[in-house]
């Protein structure tokens, strides 16, 4: 690690502390200016590239799936936490999946699954504009499903 004050290469640890968000802190001492300084290290996941319906590809946007959820969600009786868990929740099932591009229709289904979970009318609202419904009677099929 370089040494932010004087630019030398050596620094040794004089502390390491595991944080419950997910990344260490190190504080640092510099061998050639005594200054000390922290860093904070994370693990660089990589979620998959998300597949559009015509083909292009783009990078998976966690505020962009969030915006999707509380939009569906609006008015509705449901906690942060819940929301916050649901996504976790898809996070992990695509880290898990260990492919590097998902499409859309999974990304999809797997809102609609937690959005089912936490609340019924927020998924038919996800549901009705996910699957484009051509008449209504595909939206009764869906509420009957329910």
């Amino acid at each position: 690690m370089r040494c932010p004050y004087c630019g030398h290469d050596e620094t040794q640890v004089a502390e390491t502390r595991d944080s419950d968000e997910g990344f260490t802190r190190r504080r640092r001492r510099c061998t050639q200016c005594e200054r000390r300084f922290t860093t904070y290290e994370r693990p660089d996941i990589a979620m998959p590239a998300v597949v559009k319906r015509d083909g292009g590809r783009v990078e998976f946007d966690p505020a962009k799936l969030r915006a999707s959820m509380m939009l569906a969600l609006r008015k509705r009786p449901v906690s942060v936490e819940q929301v916050d868990a649901a996504m976790e929740r898809i996070q992990e099932k695509l880290l898990s999946s260990a492919v590097r591009e998902v499409p859309t229709t999974r990304l999809g289904e797997l809102v609609m699954r937690e959005l089912k979970r936490i609340d019924k009318v927020a998924y038919v609202r996800f549901a009705s504009v996910y699957r484009s419904f051509e008449d209504v009677d595909e939206f009764r099929q869906l509420i009957r499903d329910i």
